[in-house]
């Protein structure tokens, strides 16, 4: 899906020009994700497929922000397995957020795929740069009453929250994985039909940090990112 046509299926107001100026920037980190090699340790290959989670509360609503769980998650089981194809679209989406995250100053970034888990349909955490997070989203609507992650996922539309504690305060739909987070930004990933397959999220301890640069950025993360996902 072309930017223009993006930016108004999710109702967002971003300059045209400045997000294919940053598509053109990912299309070279694409082509050397493309020349890269599969990596060659177990350890390193772990690093593609598990990470660490915070434990969840009792109730599964919240994280506990002081202790990660022993058991890091584990994305092939997800996933179908580790296999090569699976790998190189860990590290290509692995190499297109590290660009991201550097460029718009985010504090976290991160890329979700809407999977049908034996509990149903769920946002799964593919990568990521930032402080450790829920690995899975459940998409309900009761659930998306307090996540924009979930909101997103369900309804099609990005959500740009300047100002978390106003936000909040006005009755907005917040998961608080970092006490620290004073805006997000969330985008959906749509496929070619304009079908919701994924959630980009990006957060910063800065409030009103993401300015129309840093917007146009994510964006053309948001738009290239679809068809590099894990089949």
């Amino acid at each position: 899906m072309d930017a223009r046509s993006y930016l108004t299926k999710v109702g967002l107001s971003v300059d045209v020009a400045a997000v294919r100026e940053a598509q053109q920037a990912l299309w070279a980190i694409l082509e050397e994700a493309k020349k890269a090699s599969l990596p060659a340790t177990p350890s390193a290959l772990n690093a593609l497929y598990t990470y660490k989670v915070p434990k969840l509360s009792a109730d599964g609503t919240c994280s506990l922000h002081a202790e990660l769980d022993p058991t890091p998650y584990d994305l092939s089981k997800v996933l179908g397995g580790r296999s090569v194809q699976n790998s190189f679209s860990l590290l290509t989406l692995d190499a297109l957020v590290e660009s991201v995250a550097q460029q718009s100053a985010a504090d976290w970034l991160g890329l979700y795929q809407r999977r049908d888990l034996a509990a149903g349909p769920t946002l799964v955490k593919l990568a990521y740069r930032g402080v450790e997070s829920r690995p899975e989203f459940p998409l309900t609507e009761a659930f998306a009453r307090t996540s924009n992650n979930a909101a997103v996922a369900l309804d099609g539309k990005a959500r740009v929250v300047q100002d978390v504690r106003a936000h909040v305060a006005g009755g907005g739909a917040y998961y608080e994985c970092d006490p620290k987070v004073q805006a997000e930004v969330c985008l959906p990933l749509l496929d070619p039909n304009g079908k919701v397959i994924g959630v980009l999220d990006a957060e910063s301890t800065k409030a009103s940090h993401f300015t129309p640069e840093r917007l146009a950025l994510l964006v053309s993360l948001a738009t290239e990112v679809t068809s590099h996902l894990p089949r």
